[in-house]
């Protein structure tokens, strides 16, 4: 197959919107990441993409390479729909999401094949590359179709390997119930049906999409599983924690919660790195958005790298990768100040639209006060993007109705103070985007927003009653990019 384009790409108009330190796609399409990979020293990370506009077109897989997870190398096109499986003209068509392994030094990506005029749909498919650049696809399908016919959707198969067999699951939907299904092989070419490892229980969708299952902790048996359930909004994100029975095939579930508490967060994928790291990267937009880049010919990004850990509890707990201090650029600070009633605080130096920002507050459950801060605010004051906590109801919120472009919404998700009795805020804010990781890693939250790029202010305030703001940290984030490139 080629990596060569077929025609002329879209041009992006505008980089007011375009992200200054994540990867998004040098032209056209990005959605679902996919085969993230640590592979012969580099992180690889592949994507749905479609490179010739801002729409979801027939699927490509796009290709990024970087050796600390902030700088990346945009790579040739990776797979390009040209096989029964995964082509068809007059009808939706192509190479779908999926996964990465390494294969005895052959990178190897397992994805679906769809089109939408053949019967089966959706396959599972199989191509290979000696060079990391260049793929092979098989002649054939490697799973030839769903166990039953009448079912709703069979894509995005995630592989791993647990001793000498490699393990396969795939999301599905049946019976208004969404489910995994697990496959095992001992070559990556011939595939066994093993049944279904988890289903939902009637509250967790009709179809998981993008499902992965992975080992954490430290019991042997200790996995998550991680799926981005259909029609059940709000929720985007589920993940069970349990344990897998690698002789039965089952998972049994411990713990339950969504995987991300934000509007635009979903389809996430995980890998392990060198250092045994569980790292997850997520589709930082979501399906039904008005998403204001298109206007500039361009669309999609992902969130930064997070790295995962497993509470003792079985809580996931979301982190940003220690790579990204690299790119802390100029630092101002203050501490122990006290914030009045109905007052705002300012930082002399805190302003910009690339920002690490980590505020820790302490919070009193006894005070009705609410807290926080405003990003990304106008100088009249009437656009921002408000992050806030009330102790005594527990609640952490994210407001970006004044936030500029797009949708508005206010995102809720229940934190309790660490146990110290401190809340940690750390935002990460780029140009069309900000990043919530509280208390930890306890919550996360993600979202796009679209305000004016003269938008810069930082804010923190306190509001039916006083707060003291223990400490506030701020770093410029020096871009990867170049300032306002139009790549």
């Amino acid at each position: 197959m080629s990596n060569t384009l077929e025609k002329e790409t879209i041009p992006i108009t505008n980089a007011r919107y375009r992200l200054q330190y994540h990867l998004m796609p040098p032209v056209g399409w990005m959605n679902d990441p996919n085969g993230l990979i640590y592979y012969k020293g580099e992180y690889h990370a592949f994507y749905q993409h479609y490179p010739y506009g801002p729409w979801q077109g027939p699927m490509h897989w796009g290709h990024a390479k970087s050796k600390d997870l902030v700088h990346w190398e945009h790579l040739p096109i990776a797979l390009t729909p040209s096989m029964p499986y995964d082509y068809a003209e007059n009808t939706v068509y192509g190479c779908w999401s999926g996964s990465a392994v390494d294969d005895d030094g052959l990178l190897t990506l397992i994805y679906t094949g769809h089109v939408e005029s053949n019967d089966p749909v959706e396959v599972q498919c199989i191509a290979r590359s000696t060079d990391g650049i260049h793929f092979k696809k098989g002649a054939a399908s490697i799973i030839a179709g769903p166990p039953d016919a009448e079912c709703f959707g069979f894509r995005d198969p995630k592989v791993w390997k647990h001793g000498e067999v490699w393990h396969l699951v795939v999301g599905y939907g049946t019976d208004g119930k969404g489910k995994a299904l697990h496959y095992t092989s001992s070559d990556l070419d011939e595939w066994t049906y093993e049944g279904i490892a988890a289903e939902s229980d009637g509250t967790m969708g009709d179809m998981w999409e993008c499902p992965d299952m992975f080992p954490i902790g430290e019991a042997p048996d200790s996995h998550v599983l991680l799926f981005s359930p259909m029609n059940i909004a709000p929720v985007k994100t589920l993940y069970l924690s349990g344990q897998f029975d690698y002789g039965t095939g089952k998972f049994s579930t411990q713990h339950k919660d969504r995987v991300d508490y934000g509007f635009d967060f979903y389809a996430p994928q995980t890998f392990e790195d060198a250092s045994g790291r569980r790292i997850l990267f997520g589709w930082m937009n979501i399906w039904g958005a008005e998403m204001p880049e298109k206007e500039d010919g361009w669309m999609g990004a992902f969130t930064l790298p997070r790295v995962l850990t497993l509470a003792e509890d079985g809580s996931l707990l979301a982190n940003p990768a220690e790579e990204l201090k690299a790119l802390r650029g100029e630092h101002v600070n203050a501490a122990n100040v006290l914030l009045k009633d109905g007052e705002e605080f300012s930082l002399a130096g805190a302003e910009g639209s690339a920002l690490e920002i980590e505020a820790v507050f302490l919070a009193d459950a006894s005070s009705g006060a609410e807290f926080g801060l405003r990003v990304r605010c106008s100088d009249d004051g009437l656009q921002y993007t408000e992050v806030s906590y009330k102790a005594s109801e527990g609640v952490l919120r994210m407001n970006r109705d004044h936030a500029g472009a797009g949708e508005g919404g206010v995102n809720e998700a229940s934190l309790i103070p660490m146990e110290d009795g401190r809340v940690k805020l750390r935002l990460f804010l780029d140009s069309s985007s900000v990043e919530l990781f509280a208390n930890d890693g306890r919550r996360t939250i993600t979202n796009r927003i679209y305000p004016l790029e003269s938008s810069l202010g930082l804010k923190l305030f306190s509001r039916n009653g006083d707060t003291v703001l223990e400490s506030l940290n701020v770093w410029r984030i020096q871009p990867t990019l170049p300032a306002n490139s139009v790549e």
